[in-house]
């Protein structure tokens, strides 16, 4: 098969390194694995494994980016792809024209994945359009047909996200050369409670209440630090200058540090003392909280949504009232005291799994009649 991808960017994000794997899974049983971008730090991954990657705007809410799709077309057609699988709107519109004005003989499938609860509206009702339609939580697919009552179930497929159970292993420990780099870089982390948010700086991913929670810690006498690890994103730089005085009006400056944008996050989540997801609006997936629980370390999420749907499975002690600062603080207080079991080994929600479902999914679709 040819299988064509559509996102917005190549950056960073638990979609972004989804598309990755499934390129790699693709190209390992010999298939082509081409994906459409505006780019990213996850190109030369994708190139690397074997994939190819086009460059192309689709990822700005604008006029322009109609102007894709006729290069879309033409790729398309000159791959004589079987599959084309779009994994966001903005994307998914422009795919989704350029499917449409394809000549029925040259048309491939068209699959669409719904990856996050958005708003609902004939603008986000693009990512049920799809001829199947891949949903990853209960929560989404309930999400859907909740709020798009006209879709045939029937064409929702359930593919939950997937963690490699050999990159994230149980008791993994990251090597002294990198930990001394880490300490070195972050001395002001050593001997201390590290608290980590992993995630793109992002109003709804719930700093705030990881700031109120650490304050909380340290004001009870326990030496807690609290982690912010991901990038800064230029449209949301008066957010982030916001957390910045947050901090700094608690008097929190020694107690919380922004790291950037950082390609080491397994290590990163091995050596902290817990690992927390905050989304007050719910989230489709926790697969962050599920990475930490795979290597073993204690998790704390707001229970709705895919987090809530992970924690129950792996990690039901780790569930939080939405919201609830003061039971996220006494949560991670009895974690940090050594109060609160760890995380038993788990095998689920493993990424070969994930992968099978798609790549079944695309055999199936590309061999029914169009």
């Amino acid at each position: 098969m040819t299988v064509i991808q559509l996102l917005p960017a190549l950056n960073g994000g638990g979609v972004e390194r989804g598309v990755v794997e499934v390129v790699g899974a693709l190209v390992q049983q010999g298939h082509r694995a081409i994906v459409v971008s505006s780019g990213g730090r996850l190109v030369k991954q994708i190139e690397t494994l074997g994939g190819e990657h086009v460059c192309m705007p689709i990822h700005k809410k604008s006029p322009v980016t109609l102007r894709t799709v006729q290069p879309l077309r033409r790729l398309i057609r000159e791959t004589r792809a079987q599959v084309l699988h779009a994994r966001s709107r903005i994307p998914a519109w422009a795919g989704h024209l350029a499917w449409r004005s394809t000549p029925t003989t040259a048309r491939p499938a068209w699959v669409t994945s719904v990856h996050g609860l958005n708003s609902v509206s004939r603008y986000s009702k693009i990512m049920t359009s799809g001829q199947m339609v891949e949903v990853v939580s209960n929560t989404v697919r309930d999400y859907v047909l909740k709020n798009y009552p006209d879709i045939d179930p029937g064409k929702l497929v359930l593919n939950h996200r997937g963690v490699d159970p050999d990159e994230y292993a149980y008791g993994y420990r990251p090597d002294d050369a990198w930990l001394d780099q880490w300490y070195r870089d972050y001395p002001q982390l050593d001997g201390k409670f590290v608290v980590t948010l992993a995630g793109r700086i992002s109003r709804l991913k719930g700093h705030h209440d990881l700031i109120d929670a650490v304050a909380k810690l340290c004001n009870r006498g326990i030496a807690a630090h609290g982690l912010i690890a991901g990038g800064e994103d230029p449209r949301r730089a008066a957010y982030f200058k916001e957390l910045r005085q947050t901090v700094a009006t608690k008097g929190l400056s020694d107690h919380v540090t922004f790291t950037g944008h950082r390609s080491d996050i397994r290590d990163i989540l091995a050596v902290s003392g817990a690992v927390v997801s905050l989304s007050r609006k719910p989230e489709s997936f926790g697969r962050t909280l599920l990475e930490a629980v795979r290597l073993g370390r204690p998790v704390v999420g707001y229970d709705h949504g895919g987090v809530g749907e992970v924690l129950a499975e792996v990690y039901p002690q780790g569930r939080t009232p939405p919201g609830d600062t003061s039971a996220l603080a006494e949560r991670l207080a009895c974690m940090a005291m050594g109060k609160t079991r760890p995380p038993a080994p788990t095998d689920a929600f493993p990424l070969n799994d994930m992968l099978e479902r798609t790549l079944h999914l695309y055999r199936d679709v590309a061999n029914a009649p169009q």
